[in-house]
């Protein structure tokens, strides 16, 4: 359902939630946070960014602590969407010129991963935030020529007897190659077989995206929700041979990140299919989350690490799950629940902007994320996906504010 008029008058105010900390926890009211000002810091950033990137054509992906100039990666890796993406949701926001140029400048970098072999299930994150926003906001043919190409390339990883996109095609350590791995992180490349499906490509592209959602429902969560990192099947039978993390503190911790993919995913499936299966698994997903995290609305890495409260934050984490809990709460019934989750997604925005942005320390707009830690990879770093997802929970949380029936990210339709 769409929030009521008078639901959205009452998220003026501020519900004190029982258990974990509401907008309150961080000092800031819905009525006193001002996403526009939040978004002009974002587009000044970034366009600080632009005049430091060398020409090379290769893309921005992340800036250590105490460094002031992005680290960056080719097209292939799999975070390359990310910044043509945050170009596009600027442009977007603000409408000038300049950053639909160069959006389309680096959204072109991507277009050779439409024509090659899938080397891993990310071809979502890559293409959809990329050309995705592009035709969504152009309607520029060639982009949607792009998108089908990538869909029609990402469901070449689709195993019908696993009913799962492999995300690995590969040697990966502890995954049992050649036997079927999928990761949380999948759930969102599912949203590009999704919008194919609907916008000239094969149904079959839908199938694959409800059954891969259905199987990692049944058998990458935790009797109270929360998820597993990496699921191995045997390639042959579907059969799952066992759980276990990869980039999480333990088999059987919460990833703070695959988490939110979690959260993020289903509210997206439930948005495509329209199964109040999907919708009731998004709120088990958002509760075990929410109800776990400390009083600032910023999880750790991992909410089982040891080192608590001394462990890493993960910035990107809590941008991800605020833009998740905006769209989730356009489709809750219960009117004390949506309003719940527009104060819990004010909050990590504000903790964010008051606490978290990188201002005159460098060029990204959000420090402390974390990217793998138990390979040492990007702890405490600016992470180019966090930066994206806050933009993105920046602008939905706008279009709420303006009564916009949908928060909607790629409609294109």
């Amino acid at each position: 359902m769409t929030i009521k008029p008078q639901i959205l008058s009452c998220f003026l105010t501020v519900l004190v939630l029982s258990g974990c900390g509401s907008a309150a926890s961080s000092g800031t009211t819905e009525s006193e946070f001002d996403a526009d000002a939040q978004l002009a810091y974002c587009a000044d950033q970034t366009s600080k960014a632009l005049k430091t990137i060398p020409d090379n054509g290769e893309i921005p992906r992340n800036i250590p602590p105490g460094l002031k100039q992005w680290n960056q990666v080719d097209y292939k890796d799999w975070t390359s969407g990310f910044w043509p993406g945050e170009l596009w949701y600027l442009y977007e926001a603000t409408g000038g010129k300049k950053w639909e140029r160069n959006a389309d400048k680096y959204t072109a970098y991507l277009k050779p991963l439409s024509v090659s072999p899938a080397i891993d299930h990310d071809l979502g994150f890559q293409v959809f935030n990329s050309y995705g926003n592009g035709f969504r906001l152009t309607r520029n043919p060639e982009y949607k020529d792009v998108l089908l190409k990538t869909a029609d390339t990402l469901a070449t990883l689709f195993n019908p007897k696993v009913g799962t996109i492999l995300s690995w095609p590969r040697e990966v350590p502890n995954m049992e190659w050649p036997q079927h791995n999928t990761i949380m992180d999948n759930m969102i490349n599912l949203e590009l077989l999704f919008w194919a499906s609907k916008n000239g490509g094969s149904r079959s592209l839908y199938d694959m995206a409800v059954s891969h959602a259905t199987v990692t429902m049944k058998n990458h969560f935790r009797p109270d929700y929360s998820s597993y990192h990496a699921v191995v099947y045997d390639k042959e039978t579907g059969k799952r041979i066992k759980a276990v993390t990869h980039q999480g503190y333990s088999d059987s911790s919460m990833w703070a990140r695959g988490q939110s993919w979690a959260i993020y995913g289903y509210t997206m499936v439930y948005r495509e299919t329209k199964d109040p299966v999907f919708l009731d698994f998004a709120h088990k997903v958002t509760k075990v989350y929410l109800d776990r995290l400390p009083k600032d609305l910023i999880p750790y890495w991992d909410f089982d690490d040891p080192a608590i409260p001394n462990a890493p934050r993960d910035a990107s984490a809590a941008a991800v799950v605020a833009s998740a809990l905006l769209e989730l709460s356009t489709y809750t019934q219960d009117d004390d629940l949506a309003k719940q989750y527009v104060d819990k997604a004010v909050g990590m925005l504000s903790e964010l902007s008051k606490n978290y942005q990188s201002r005159d320390k460098n060029t990204a707009l959000l420090l402390h994320s974390t990217g793998h830690k138990p390979a040492g990879s990007e702890i405490d770093y600016s992470i180019i996906y966090a930066d994206y997802y806050y933009v993105e929970a920046l602008l939905r949380y706008k279009k709420l504010k303006e009564g916009q029936k949908k928060l909607l990210t790629y409609k294109s339709r």
